[in-house]
């Protein structure tokens, strides 16, 4: 039963902190009520208003009427912070959910409108405003985050909006100037007398008022924002910052100067990018009024390096923001200098949108959006209307960015604030085609390749809506007036380039870098309207140009680029694909038939070819493997002519090189074709035989040419051979082909042999590094770095979808911190898909690779090796790379670590030792290499590992103290620690003041699952041989206990020490006079040595010490002596223990 009066019963019973924080009541309403009660008895509304403050900080307690009556602001503080609640984390600014974010703003909102609504009366009375800001002062001093925080915000918001009054006061004070001096200026007989009175008094009041208020302003100026914008809080110096943006944009005669602009500069140094991230968008307030950015030019000069600088930020809304800066600042031309600008223009081709999105309007800004007098009477269209010119200028800029390749993410820079410029392709096609007029400057040949490709990128983005690969979260769902807009778009540029397209491509014909760009346009035309628009002339003359562009070129790119333009029109939904498929069957016939001819001569012939047989039949073969690669020509059988070449090049050995490659790759291809075919379900039982034989035939074929004597041919071959084994591995059955069965083909031990040599041998060497052209070689060195990347990646994903056996992988593996730095990406994904698949293999597959190492320094250095040498340190430190591959989850990995220490401790204890009986066995030292997995290990797990590893010990070897019996000693530590629960351990960690707190909950005990049965009856089990061990244990047992009974007691000293003792109270920050010392100074300090991160332990320092980087400072004397008690007690304990 809730009705209006009961609700209205419940506000009043509530606190004024819990009111706004439900936010059901018009904060103007809840303003008006605390006034009402302030001016009937203003103490015990002002003890509310107290209160508010210290609950909205996240305090339980509340300030009593006798503490308000008989309690100076500093016991009250002291006292709320003797009963903060110590458990809680959290507080109402540093909560989360929606509930808290609007609390924060309604907070913010009800200081604003308590100071708007007293403005006339109460904010003078020099009682409330004194008590309210003296309160703030002191909370903002606290050691308790919670109240200086909550303090700090609400100051900076009590400042803000006096800031307002103090500008109302301001106008108010000059029309009252400006009436009083236009009264006094009248003639005697005009003048009123009791009206320049009363202006005169109204002065002197608004004057008052106006001292007074300042008057308040510096005392929260003074008492909170210099202290506290640089607070060790992170949001603490956010708050400060963007509230001093606000009163310089609110009040600019006041605090547009140097005295306050020189806090925003100093904190664009700090190394948390909110708060330089906050400084940037204060200082946009101001840089956008052009009136404002007059008086920033002290400002600028001082501090334009480091806004420039902050373009290359590592936050990328830093470098956004700061780019946005720059933008705004060119209102000023003088401002930014040639080499400033510059440092912002190559920004255009950052990976990261938004900065070269921004980077795009400032470029656009600088080099486009100035029009003089001059460009008044230039025509709308063509070579010389504006935007020809403008294209001009963004070719030229292109060209001496000197990053050619990257001409799409230039179009894409520049696509938010430029598009209409970028699709104006009439004037691009126009300074193409369109003689010069007189006196005009023709386009370059590097020019006209730099316009062909900035058109082609800007159609693409154009029809395809969204930002180039690497830049962007990639396609998105596009609404309905974008696809409108991508329609109409579309039309336009196939209604364009239909009828540009033939000429362009008969005035470049001869050009391969112009020609294969010009041939990408009909990819993205609609076919349709070349039958609306009646464009079949245009149609005929572009298939023409195409066709005498494959019979002049033999470039790949070229020949690529005119298949995929035949791929693009030869669509069987449109009309115009009879007219389309007729010329691209002529093309066809006309290469194959001509490819049989000059093949047929060659082999006939049964000598090495002649150079310009050779060279006929390489550019048809180019030719026909371009075209095979888009469409299907098995009709054509080039699978015999293709096999009898390479079966040629095999037995005479005199076939060029390109030709075999290129043959290969045309076989590859005839083979896909052909599985697309059987794929379908419309192939006979025939075709499926014959598939099967090529296959085979195929993949024998490059398995012999990957012992050519040519590096092109055999790279080729191995990347096919990899190819073709992945593609009809047992995967080809999946997803219910089981039709396709007969296809599969698995490689033989010897193949996976011959695979993993080819790849030892060509891919893990070292590049000679003798050259005498430098740049030459620096270039040739990155391809063939690429060219083996590509290489090991077509060898690792074999072993992905385990086509061969995941033991070849080990030679892989243990090449991961050799080459690093070149294949250490690819090594690492496959170790962790490998990891997906098969853990247990996975394991025995790293542990076999560390193997090898050291069978290999065994060979190498000998079997009385030092564990010292470079050699051994780095198959120790590969294991420790191994382990963390494994991740934190230990359950998961449980199975997979344990068949791990099982090879590698029957590995170790394998072979006998070389000095006879008594001395280690030759792998022991493989022991300290397997101890970096011991960390791995679940506690129960520790235990069985231990006992196996005890079944290959004898008594003799446990009693050995020898250095050469190292390696099994650091191997069995490594697997006690943690094993027992008596185990000895350091208690660290007792300087930090929140060791208490952190061992009050525990973490949660490790599951008890057993390990497989597979694994406990491969020997991890008791044996008779560790009978001897029991006793031992039993003695460690008796020590231990009379150490655990000694460290109990000492432990529940300390406990009380630590949970009982009083809080330390810490200087908070430094002395005012230091304070103002620091200030003085002027600008001498450009950086603020702030790194910590937010934490949220209440009792904290809110500023550094001097000494803070001083390890003698971190311990007080107190826990020195705790420290030199355990130290000793330990020591103890050990020799207790040994003896």
């Amino acid at each position: 039963r809730v009705n209006g009066h009961h609700q209205e019963n419940d506000m009043e019973n509530l606190s004024l902190f819990e009111i706004v924080k439900l936010g059901k009541s018009a904060t103007q309403s809840v303003v008006d009520d605390w006034i009402e009660s302030y001016k009937t008895d203003r103490d015990p509304a002002l003890l509310e208003l107290i209160n508010f403050f210290i609950h909205c900080s996240g305090c339980k307690g509340a300030v009593s009427s006798e503490m308000f009556r008989h309690m100076q602001n500093s016991e009250i503080i002291r006292k709320m912070t003797e009963e903060f609640d110590e458990d809680s984390g959290d507080y109402p600014l540093a909560m989360a959910g929606p509930v808290w974010k609007k609390f924060k703003l309604s907070l913010c909102e009800f200081i604003a409108v308590l100071v708007r609504q007293c403005q006339y009366s109460i904010i003078y009375d020099e009682y409330m405003m004194d008590m309210v800001i003296s309160l703030l002062t002191g909370l903002s001093d606290s050691q308790v985050r919670a109240f200086r925080h909550t303090s700090t915000l609400a100051a900076m918001k009590l400042m803000t909006a006096l800031v307002n009054v103090a500008l109302n006061l301001s106008i108010n004070l000059d029309n009252t100037q400006r009436q009083y001096e236009t009264e006094r200026n009248k003639s005697i007989g005009k003048r009123a007398n009791e009206r320049l009175e009363l202006l005169l008094q109204k002065r002197k009041e608004l004057q008052e008022n106006q001292d007074e208020i300042e008057n308040m302003m510096n005392a929260i100026f003074k008492g909170v924002f210099i202290h506290r914008y640089r607070d060790v809080i992170a949001e603490i110096r956010v708050v400060c910052i963007e509230e001093i943006g606000m009163w310089m944009k609110m009040y600019s005669e006041a605090f547009l100067n140097d005295s306050y602009l020189k806090y925003v500069g100093w904190t664009m140094y700090d190394k948390q990018g909110e708060v330089r991230l906050k400084c940037l968008t204060a200082l946009q307030g101001l840089y956008y009024s052009r009136e404002l950015n007059v008086r920033l030019e002290l400002f600028t000069s001082r501090f334009k390096d480091r806004i420039v600088s902050m373009t290359l930020d590592k936050e990328y809304d830093v470098a956004v923001q700061a780019i946005k800066l720059l933008t705004l600042a060119l209102h000023n031309d003088e401002v930014l200098t040639a080499e400033d600008c510059e440092s912002v223009y190559h920004l255009v081709y950052s990976a990261h949108r938004p900065v070269a999105v921004a980077a795009g309007e400032f470029l656009y800004k600088k080099l486009f959006s100035h029009h003089g007098p001059e460009d008044e009477g230039r025509p709308r269209r063509g070579r010389q209307c504006l935007n020809a010119n403008l294209i001009r200028t963004t070719v030229l800029f292109f060209l001496e960015s000197e990053l050619h390749e990257h001409g799409a993410y230039l179009v894409d820079s520049l696509w938010d604030c430029a598009s209409e410029l970028l699709k104006d392709w009439e004037s691009m096609i126009s300074l193409l085609l369109d003689e010069p007029y007189p006196g005009e400057e023709a386009l370059t040949d590097a020019q006209e390749a730099a316009l062909i490709e900035i058109m082609l990128c800007a159609v693409r983005q154009t029809c395809e809506c969204h930002p180039p690969t690497g830049r962007g979260p990639g396609k998105r769902v596009l609404t309905a007036k974008e696809k409108k807009t991508q329609l109409d778009d579309r039309t336009k540029i196939t209604e364009m380039f239909a009828v540009a397209l033939p000429l362009l491509l008969a005035k470049y014909s001869v050009d391969p870098e112009k020609v294969t760009n010009l041939l990408q346009f009909p990819q993205y035309f609609d076919l349709e309207i070349y039958t609306t628009g009646r464009l079949e002339k245009h149609l005929d003359a572009l298939l023409r140009q195409v066709r005498d562009v494959v019979e002049k070129h033999t470039d790949k790119d070229v020949l690529e680029a005119c298949s995929m333009t035949f791929h693009a029109l030869c669509n069987e939904d449109f009309t115009i694909y009879n007219r389309v498929d007729i010329v691209r069957s002529q093309i066809l016939d006309e290469q194959i038939d001509k490819f049989h001819r000059l093949l047929e001569d060659v082999l006939q012939e049964g000598e090495e070819p002649d150079e310009d047989d050779a060279y006929q039949v390489l550019s048809t073969l180019k030719r026909i493997t371009a075209f095979h690669n888009a469409h299907d020509l098995t009709k054509w059988d080039l699978f015999t002519s293709n096999y009898k070449l390479l079966n040629s090049g095999l037995q005479n050995g005199d076939m060029p090189e390109q030709i075999v490659a290129h043959a290969l790759q045309c076989t590859h291809y005839v083979i896909l074709w052909h599985l697309a075919k059987v794929s379908e379900g419309s192939a006979s039982k025939d075709d499926m035989v014959l598939l099967r034989r090529q296959v085979r035939a195929f993949c024998l074929m490059c398995q012999r040419y990957l012992n050519s004597i040519s590096t092109v041919v055999k790279e080729q071959a191995f990347t096919i051979l990899c190819d073709a084994l992945l593609i009809f591995s047992y995967q080809i059955v999946a997803s219910g082909r089981e039709t396709l069965e007969p296809l599969v083909f698995s490689p033989d031990a010897s193949l996976q042999s011959e695979l993993l040599n080819f790849i030892l041998d060509h891919v893990f060497v070292d590049q000679d590094e003798d050259s005498s052209d430098e740049d030459n070689d620096e270039a040739n060195k990155i391809e063939a770095l690429h060219r083996c990347r590509n290489l090991l990646a077509a060898f690792c994903k074999l072993i992905i979808y385990n086509v061969v056996e995941m033991k070849t992988g080990a030679d892989i593996f243990k090449q991961y911190m050799r080459y690093y730095n070149d294949y250490g990406d690819i090594i690492k994904e496959t170790m962790s898909k490998a990891r997906q698949i098969d853990k247990i293999q996975c394991a025995k597959t790293l542990i076999l690779s560390l193997q090898q190492l050291f069978n290999e320094m065994l060979s190498d250095l000998g079997c009385n090796f030092d564990r010292s040498t470079s050699a051994f340190c780095g198959i120790k430190e590969l294991a420790r790379r191994f382990s963390l591959t494994f991740g934190l989850d230990q359950l998961k990995t449980r199975e997979a670590i344990a068949m791990l220490h099982k090879d590698g401790i029957e590995f170790a204890f394998k072979e006998p030792s070389p000095q006879g009986e008594g001395g280690p066995p030759l792998n022991l030292a493989f022991l300290d290499i397997l101890s970096e997995f011991s960390s791995k290990l679940l506690r129960q797990d520790k235990k069985t590992v231990h006992l196996y590893l005890e079944r290959f010990m004898t008594f003799q070897m446990a009693l050995q103290r020898d250095d050469c019996w190292l390696p099994l000693i650091s191997y069995r530590n490594s697997l006690q620690t943690g094993a027992d629960d008596d185990t000895l351990s350091v208690i660290s960690g007792m300087s930090s003041r929140s060791s208490a707190r952190s061992r009050r909950s525990k973490p949660p005990a490790a599951s008890k699952r057993k390990l497989p049965e597979e694994l406990i009856e491969s020997g991890f089990v008791f044996s008779s041989q560790v009978a001897w061990m029991m006793a031992q244990k039993q003695q460690q047992e008796r020590a231990s206990l009379q150490y655990g009974k000694m460290r109990g007691h000492i432990q529940h000293t300390i406990g009380l020490m630590e949970d009982d003792e009083e809080p330390i109270v810490e200087d908070v920050m430094m002395s005012s006079e230091e304070r103002l010392d620091d200030l003085n100074e002027g600008m001498d300090f450009d950086t603020m040595d702030i790194d910590l991160p937010p934490s949220k332990n209440r009792r904290e320092r809110s500023e550094l010490k001097p000494d803070y980087f001083d390890p003698a400072s971190i311990m007080d004397d107190s826990v020195s002596i705790l420290s030199s008690i355990y130290l000793f007690i330990h020591s103890l304990i050990h020799f207790i223990i040994i003896n």
